[in-house]
């Protein structure tokens, strides 16, 4: 008796393996980019109530970010402002700044009612994450870290992705990110603009030693007994301006900075 299937069937199981591994990588590339915050929330860039430009404020300005987030320093949350933090600038009586233009009718109505402005919220964590602003603010982390270059947003949008593993990388790394507390909230700052000797010399007004900070530049063989022996020392490493590593590595040892990696740190 003849065979009932045709020859070519013989491989059609091996095919829709094939297949099967094919489509499964596939599928899982796709939710590993579409189903990450990466794709999901950078770029988001909500309408607002009101049309609030920080390019102006915070750009042209040059409004500190503390002005109207005024407990980020001091809470684990950074608080939307008050609109009688708006009130202040642009009330009546307050300077009158723009206090008749149409941009701002929702926030004479408000100040009038007493009730908020809904403001769409930007950023948030999910409620299995904690995160404590002040934790990062107080320990040389800038609001550009996070949130972008804020000030040079007509609208602001979602910058990072503040997933899982970027914040792990912060954690591992967070010499990449940290800055002098003065600069925390300077939207602008470049290692750079630091002038070498005011840094060293910073260092040294808080009794750390300076052999202990040639060694953080050079390694252990590395070897300073005053200033100008750190500013040359640092000069061969790094170049004749500032670094981020400069700094950042710098801070880290001296802050005693050692971000925890568990699971605990983020889910509580």
């Amino acid at each position: 008796m003849g065979n009932f299937f045709p020859r070519w069937t013989n491989w059609l199981p091996l095919k829709v393996a094939i297949a099967v591994v094919f489509i499964a990588l596939g599928v899982s590339v796709g939710v590993a980019y579409y189903f990450t915050p990466k794709y999901t929330r950078v770029g988001y860039e909500p309408t607002q109530p009101v049309p609030f430009s920080h390019k102006i404020h915070a750009g042209q300005l040059g409004l500190d970010c503390r002005y109207c987030h005024s407990f980020g320093e001091a809470s684990s949350h950074s608080n939307v402002p008050t609109n009688q933090t708006c009130f202040n600038c642009h009330g009546p009586g307050k300077g009158n700044i723009k206090s008749a233009s149409p941009k701002l009718e929702l926030v004479v109505k408000a100040h009038e009612t007493g009730e908020s402005i809904p403001w769409v919220k930007v950023h948030k964590a999910p409620d299995y994450v904690y995160f404590n602003h002040s934790a990062h603010l107080n320990r040389g982390i800038s609001c550009v870290s996070c949130h972008g270059k804020i000030n040079e947003m007509e609208v602001v949008r979602h910058d990072q992705p503040q997933s899982m593993g970027w914040c792990l990388d912060c954690h591992r790394n967070p010499e990449k990110n940290l800055r002098p507390l003065e600069h925390v909230t300077n939207l602008n700052f470049q290692p750079a603009d630091l002038k070498r000797a005011d840094f060293y010399k910073g260092l040294l007004d808080k009794k750390i030693p300076a052999g202990e900070i040639a060694t953080v530049i050079g390694g252990e063989s590395a070897k300073a007994d005053d200033l100008d022996q750190l500013l040359k020392l640092a000069e061969t490493t790094y170049g004749k301006e500032v670094t981020q590593a400069e700094v950042g590595t710098q801070l880290k040892k001296h802050w005693q900075i050692q971000p925890p990696e568990n699971c605990t740190a983020c889910h509580r």
